[in-house]
């Protein structure tokens, strides 16, 4: 497997973890009453896109098509899906039993948005065992 495809998987899998960050974080907030941890987030994050954009290598890798694929491929796991899902499952809980607050609601995004981010990390690990696999068929 060419070096992009680690680096676009790595990349992705990063910036799914600091999105997620950021998701608790405002959670964490939200429940102490607090915006520090999000503003710690927030500052983590944009340092982060700021060295990316400003880092020349970085910037010309974070260009190329397999990173910008990963990366769709990574929101679609941790906010495309987890957003239906939560929605789908806060409906069905506050029909059947009980309305839920605001704070349980981010709470049931920010539990399924984890789940998404690992089953993303979970299907690259499945892919790059694929392709391990059919390379050394092909040796």
């Amino acid at each position: 497997m060419p070096k992009v495809r680690h680096y676009a998987d790595l990349a992705a899998t990063l910036a799914g973890l600091m999105w997620l960050v950021v998701y608790w974080s405002i959670s964490l907030s939200a429940q102490l009453g607090n915006l520090e941890p999000t503003l710690a987030a927030l500052l983590l994050l944009g340092t982060t896109v700021l060295v990316t954009f400003v880092h020349r290598p970085t910037r010309v890798l974070l260009r190329r098509y397999h990173v910008r694929k990963r990366r769709t491929e990574m929101w679609m796991h941790i906010l495309a899906l987890p957003l239906f899902i939560a929605f789908l499952f806060g409906v069905t809980f506050e029909l059947i039993f009980t309305p839920l607050s605001g704070v349980q609601k981010l709470l049931l995004f920010n539990v399924v948005a984890t789940a998404g981010w690992l089953v993303f990390i979970v299907t690259m690990l499945v892919k790059l065992g694929t392709h391990k696999v059919k390379q050394r068929r092909k040796a």
